[in-house]
């Protein structure tokens, strides 16, 4: 009986340490998971902020001046402009009708 006794309460001991173990792993993978919700908002925040500085950099007039600058490009002009006509598009194909 003292055996039977010895060996149930080193059952109940280890499986006492067994959960105690998976407690405290389980407290640790719940702080990681809100360290990682904290990081992807902090994520989103930031990826947003960088949309705004992305539509921001965007606009008419910047993309103008960095043409200018680093490209050296200049605006078109009707002085610079040639205007050219394609002959193929002009030719009208001639229909024949016949008549009984």
């Amino acid at each position: 009986m003292i055996r039977v006794n010895i060996i149930l309460l080193a059952a109940v001991l280890g499986t006492m340490l067994y959960v105690v173990k998976v407690q405290y792993e389980s407290r640790q993978l719940f702080v990681a998971i809100e360290k990682a919700t904290l990081e992807v908002r902090k994520l989103e925040l930031n990826h947003s902020a960088l949309q705004v500085e992305i539509r921001a950099q965007a606009t008419p007039l910047i993309i103008e001046k960095l043409a200018k600058e680093k490209l050296q490009m200049r605006s078109a002009t009707p002085a610079v402009t040639r205007y050219m006509s394609n002959p193929v598009s002009l030719q009208v194909p001639t229909q024949t009708t016949e008549t009984k």
